[in-house]
């Protein structure tokens, strides 16, 4: 029986980021995945495929609607070949996989395929066609991610009722697609297909799209989105969906208690993701998992097992990739005896719509609720020079910083390359700057991130200088 210092169960980039920081540390490191390809979720069927289908479908809208406003005139009708977009899609997670096998090899960790699960606390049988074998840990990381929830009510069906797995993999456009949930996948989703031409409900049980977000970005990300043309059924709590005849029909309550109901010929359901702990055999090492179906772990992310830690979306906090790769780090130096930390203040949300969202630290209702008196500055892109000459003038920066010492406690963006701009506000915090500092900070002209610059300065003497 081959023995490691430490084994991953889970290939994920929390998994993967583990066993690499692992090796590099000196550890003799094993990951184990259930699948044929490393990367889970977010490289074969999450953050990756998505972006993919994303760039894609912005390119032909971009073709569509604004060349001819930039000179740019295009002979006979511009065409989808979804099956092309489709193997583009794939050609990219093929590469992103291959990439993690790279690394894999580079840092010689050893990579078995196969269903881990806990014989006790210091050995773990992997199980595949060929039959199971055992190996031993000194260390053991839980990294095995989560998957999508479905309605009690509706099961996935994979045909018709999909989840966003089989969104990725269409065969065809939806003439009518009905999304139930206004989170992140959802919004992404609908507008990839939006693009392409189906005509896109979404219907959300609360009262705002992104609840989670603050709420001047949900209320702004709203309007753009109408101004798509996607359609939004807010407040309204599904009670039923029935797939008959290529007809989808989702039953619905509004708040006025009235029944209403939507047809389309595919319903993407995305109303969150949940742990995926299933044939771990948690039981037989003691593990505690909570009603959430989350893992237990300290501040150490350690679970009640002291050999054994859980990382990403098996343990509490947000579901993201970059959370979980956070944590893999964390760990694996822990293991090593350094004394690592994480500032889950500080890991930023980003929803990769165009325009794309961003943000980080508190949002206004947090604040508020909090009783942390603060002052905001908010600065809209269409009064950037370089937002007016890409035509990306939708959105905003806002910053949030304390009344009493100016420290900035929240930056939230929505507009062209939010997802990059949020990068400064994470490095800014992450030293505790104060609004001042940034509104001080020379900024490259011209460029998205002078609305930076203008919030920090409508933040700190409410004096922007170009509105």
């Amino acid at each position: 029986m081959e023995n490691f210092d430490v084994v991953v169960i889970g290939s994920g980039p929390g998994g993967y980021v583990c066993a690499i920081r692992c090796a590099q540390l000196g550890m003799k490191t094993a990951i184990i995945e259930k699948y044929n390809t490393l990367g889970g979720t977010c490289l074969n069927v999450g953050c990756i495929p998505s972006k993919s289908l994303l760039d894609s479908s912005h390119h032909y809208h971009e073709a569509v609607h604004n060349f001819s406003t930039h000179g740019i005139e295009i002979e006979g009708t511009v065409k989808v070949d979804l099956n092309k977009m489709i193997s583009r899609k794939n050609s990219v997670v093929e590469q992103t996989t291959k990439g993690i096998d790279f690394l894999m090899s580079k840092n010689k960790i050893t990579v078995f395929n196969g269903i881990g699960s806990f014989v006790d606390n210091k050995t773990i049988k992997i199980s595949n066609i060929k039959g199971y074998s055992e190996i031993n840990f000194k260390k053991a990381v839980i990294a095995t991610g989560s998957k999508p929830i479905s309605l009690p009510f509706a099961k996935f069906d994979k045909d018709r009722i999909i989840s966003s797995t089989e969104a990725l993999q269409l065969k065809e456009i939806p003439k009518k697609l009905i999304v139930i949930g206004g989170g992140v996948i959802g919004l992404e989703l609908g507008q990839v297909y939006n693009r392409l031409g189906s005509e896109v409900s979404v219907v959300e049980y609360s009262d705002k799209i992104t609840p989670f977000m603050d709420k001047s970005v949900s209320k702004e990300l709203l309007r753009i989105f109408k101004k798509q043309k996607i359609n939004f059924n807010l407040s309204h709590k599904v009670n039923n969906i029935i797939s008959k005849d290529n007809i989808v029909t989702v039953t619905a309550e509004d708040s006025k208690g009235n029944t209403v109901t939507f047809d389309g010929d595919y319903c993407l359901v995305s109303v969150g993701r949940k742990p995926y702990t299933e044939g771990l055999d948690l039981e037989k090492v003691g593990i505690i998992v909570n009603d959430r179906g989350q893992i237990s772990v300290n501040d150490t992310l350690q679970t009640n097992d002291e050999n054994i830690f859980a990382i990403g979306d098996v343990i509490k906090g947000p579901m993201l990739a970059h959370k979980a790769e956070e944590e893999g780090v964390l760990v694996a130096e822990i293991i090593a005896n350094q004394k690592p930390h994480i500032n889950y203040n500080l890991i930023p949300n980003v929803i990769y719509t165009w325009p794309e969202v961003a943000s980080v630290g508190k949002t206004e209702q947090e604040l508020s609720k909090n009783g942390i008196e603060f002052k905001s500055g908010q600065f809209p892109m269409r009064a950037l020079g370089r937002s007016r000459a890409s035509m990306d003038v939708d959105g905003f920066v806002k910053i949030l910083a304390d009344k009493k010492t100016d420290e900035i406690l929240g930056v939230h963006i929505i507009g062209a390359r939010a997802a990059d701009l949020i990068a400064e506000a994470v490095t800014a915090m992450e030293f505790r700057a104060s609004a001042e500092d940034v509104s001080r900070m020379s900024h490259s002209h011209p460029t998205y991130a002078e609305a930076i610059k203008e919030a920090a300065l409508a933040a700190t003497e409410n004096r922007p200088l170009h509105i």
